[in-house]
């Protein structure tokens, strides 16, 4: 969701998005020549790059693709218009959010399409190595946040005052969280500021991690199918709400540079315009594919309509992207002049 989505990874703090999250490793699609790597999602992307990054003379276009769902719609719909409006070959590569930055400036990827904010990365590659190069906004903008699931909400209103959070730990306690409330965060590998914050604001509350996206969406839509209350790290934009409505609970306001101490954060995640990045050999030579990829921004409900599809419907990411260039495309020509 650096989703900290600060998903959050998630941004701006990491979506770790919308932090750093790798969720699960991709089932491979007919539209994507997936590269298999060690230890989804935490491959030393010094060592491993697929054979056709940043190639020379030929028409081959490698991107970093993150675990979630959102973030393979960008992908999926990017490759289906390279390989079949442009004609080149399209290699994906799925790896953690900050080895994706190493693997971006040595050109063993050439573009990364969602980045939830890692501000630290791009002093160090953008500003000062120069070796990478922002492509521009995505058009979503990336939020975390902590969500109570609506009936839940509807039934005890104060509880969406993190104020209250304490009045409900019994409820919301699990087995997994050691007799206290449970906070449901996704994977381990996600940077987020929840531990600190359940700290600093002396919740009785646990963090327990899902292990992925995939498997806490399973245990969200779990918990909704028994009508059980639940506290969860979520973030949007994210296709599961139109299955499971949540409300967020509502954490002291973000003030810029609250969280720069990451043990003592006590404010809630920032809103993180989401950002495209482009290997700097590849913008300047990249081309019709280069062009495509700085064109290329799309809304919160058209990325989600990609996302239900490949998450919730069962179509591979080549199939839905198909289904959505077919039916949009006046969107995606713009995305191709110049190209």
């Amino acid at each position: 969701m650096a989703r900290t989505r600060t998903r959050a990874s998630v941004r701006p703090r990491t979506r770790t998005g919308p932090r750093v999250r790798t969720r699960t490793c991709l089932a491979g699609a007919a539209a994507f020549a997936l590269l298999t790597l060690t230890g989804c999602g935490a491959a030393d992307m010094t060592q491993q790059a697929s054979p056709y990054a940043n190639a020379r003379g030929s028409k081959t276009v490698t991107l970093s693709v993150q675990s979630w769902v959102g973030a393979q719609a960008n992908v999926a719909v990017v490759t289906y218009l390279l390989e079949h409006e442009l004609d080149y070959r399209v290699d994906t590569v799925q790896v953690d959010e900050i080895p994706a930055w190493d693997a971006l400036s040595q050109g063993r990827v050439d573009a990364i399409l969602e980045d939830w904010g890692h501000p630290d990365q791009e002093r160090r590659y953008v500003a000062d190595k120069k070796t990478i190069t922002p492509g521009g906004d995505l058009g979503v903008t990336g939020h975390i946040g902590w969500f109570v699931p609506t009936y839940f909400a509807e039934q005890h209103p104060d509880v969406t005052d993190w104020h209250n959070l304490n009045k409900y730990a019994d409820q919301l306690r699990t087995s997994e969280s050691g007799g206290k409330g449970q906070l449901m965060d996704g994977s381990p590998s996600y940077v987020t500021n929840d531990t600190a914050l359940v700290d600093s604001l002396d919740l009785d509350y646990q963090v327990v991690f899902a292990g992925s996206e995939a498997a806490q969406i399973t245990q969200i839509k779990q918990f909704a199918k028994e009508k059980k209350p639940f506290l969860s790290y979520w973030y949007k934009p994210q296709w599961l709400f139109e299955k499971v409505p949540m409300t967020e609970v509502e954490l002291p306001a973000y003030q810029e540079g609250c969280d720069a101490d990451p043990k003592k954060v006590a404010c809630a995640y920032p809103n993180t315009p989401l950002q495209k990045f482009l290997n700097a050999d590849f913008e300047r030579k990249g081309g019709s594919a280069a062009t495509l990829v700085k064109n290329f921004s799309w809304t919160t409900e058209q990325q989600n309509d990609v996302a239900l599809m490949i998450a919730d419907q069962g179509l591979s990411p080549e199939a839905a992207a198909e289904k959505w260039v077919k039916a949009n495309e006046p969107t995606w020509r713009k995305w191709l002049r110049g190209a």
